[in-house]
């Protein structure tokens, strides 16, 4: 095994905990999905909410998972001009099996405008 990341982003409609909340499910659940992963490979997680989501921590989410075994940590994005607005993002470090095809992110929602090169048309 080695590691490496996977990165993803979803939006969300409203502030509201319990939208930040089945949006963050949804993206991690993709996520290790796309990379035919279970969360005892989920060495850590690293999450970034824009200021304008405030009612929720996405780590919340991801414990409800059950992943009570990972380290994570929330932050707030740069306040950057003209950004996605209500946007969650998450860098996970994960085993990787060695001869694995090439990681596959997610960008969900209205966040495939970030980086939809890195979806790989995935569903």
């Amino acid at each position: 095994m080695s590691l490496t990341a996977l990165r993803g982003a979803i939006t969300v409609d409203a502030d509201e905990p319990h939208l930040v909340a089945d949006a963050t499910r949804e993206l991690l659940q993709t996520l290790l999905q796309r990379n035919a992963l279970d969360a005892s490979g989920v060495i850590s997680a690293f999450f970034t909410c824009t200021a304008d989501l405030v009612s929720a921590y996405p780590a919340q989410a991801a414990r409800d998972l059950g992943w009570t075994h990972v380290p994570m940590l929330c932050a707030a994005d740069l306040p950057v001009r003209g950004a996605l607005p209500r946007c969650i993002r998450v860098l996970l470090h994960v085993d990787w099996r060695d001869g694995a095809a090439e990681p596959r992110h997610a960008y969900l929602r209205g966040a495939v405008a970030l980086r939809g090169d890195l979806t790989d048309g995935a569903p």
